[in-house]
Order: C-alpha cells, then sequence, then structure tokens
C-alpha cells in the first residue's frame, strides 16, 4: 500500500510511506489512526458463527465508509489482488447486554454500524437477511454481533463492557 503519513519536523514536514500496518516502510514510527474498526461478538457464539458474523459485519464497512478501504494490493509478480481496510480490524466479545448496549451506544453517537442478529443464521441469502432484520423493532433485536467504525474515543465508549477477543 503506498499511503502517505507526514510527520512534524523543526523543518516542516516529512512524508513517509506507510505500510497496512500502520508502521513506515523502515518501520520506526507507527501510525496511528484517529478512527477504529471494531466488531463486537456476542460470546455465546461457536467458532464457525464467530468467523461467519465477523466476515459479514466488516464487509458492509467499505460501502458506508469508503475512507476505510485501502489502496489494491500487488505482488512482485505484478499480480494484482483486492484492496482491504486499510487498518486494523479489533474483534471484541461480550455477553448479550453488552451487545445491546453497545448497540444502543453506537446508533446514539450516529456510528458506522453493521448488525447481525440471530435470525440471520436461518437465512440463505442477502435479500431474506435483510427481510429479516427489517421485521424486528430496532429494542427487539437478537443480535450477535455488529461492526462499528468511528473516531477512536467514540468506538471505545461503545464498547465499555467488552473484552478482546481471546
Amino acid at each position: 500500500m503506498r499511503n502517505t503519513h507526514e510527520t512534524e519536523t523543526q523543518g516542516g514536514t516529512e512524508t513517509q510511506r506507510v505500510t497496512e500496518r500502520g508502521t513506515t516502510v523502515a518501520g520506526s514510527v507507527p501510525v496511528r489512526f484517529d478512527t477504529k474498526v471494531a466488531v463486537l461478538l456476542r460470546d455465546d457464539l461457536e467458532s464457525w458463527q464467530r468467523l461467519n458474523v465477523t466476515a459479514f459485519l466488516v464487509s458492509g464497512l467499505g460501502t458506508a465508509a469508503p475512507e476505510v478501504i485501502g489502496e489494491p494490493y500487488e505482488d512482485a509478480d505484478s499480480t494484482a489482488y483486492l484492496p482491504m481496510l486499510r487498518q486494523p480490524v479489533l474483534v471484541f466479545e461480550g455477553a448479550k447486554e453488552t451487545v445491546t448496549a453497545a448497540h444502543a451506544r453506537a446508533l446514539s453517537r450516529s456510528l458506522a454500524t453493521a448488525v447481525f442478529t440471530a435470525d440471520l443464521f436461518g437465512t440463505g441469502n442477502d435479500r431474506d437477511n435483510r427481510a429479516a432484520v427489517r421485521a424486528v423493532g430496532r429494542d427487539a433485536l437478537d443480535l450477535v454481533g455488529l461492526a462499528v467504525y468511528g473516531p477512536r474515543n467514540a468506538v471505545d465508549k461503545v464498547l465499555k463492557g467488552a473484552r478482546m477477543h481471546p
């Protein structure tokens, strides 16, 4: 990825190339993102469900917040690959109550939010997924996971009570 990061120096600014992991090519100056991408999963999900829910949730972020998508990748043989998120995705877990509270906090802060409900495990396509969510009021959704993107401090407040996924 060929993003740049400007670092202030005594003589002005210094432009450095940074990698997807947020470090300079030389590896000396880490980049701290002002935003955070986080997934919160209910702690009673099976392993396959955790993976499935995480994949579905992060897939929605690029459409609502295109700035989260980095540049396309290319290997040394000039083989092109799709772009991915430009910053790490942090995965958390919590009890059902924690997920429900985080959902309410994310909405109250108007953060970009994706949801996955228990009903979606029984559907097999996007049309039925959307219908399943639409059929239930916001406060009655049986949430098993959510993804949130926004300013780092706001996302941290949304995740209050959650713990890093093991």
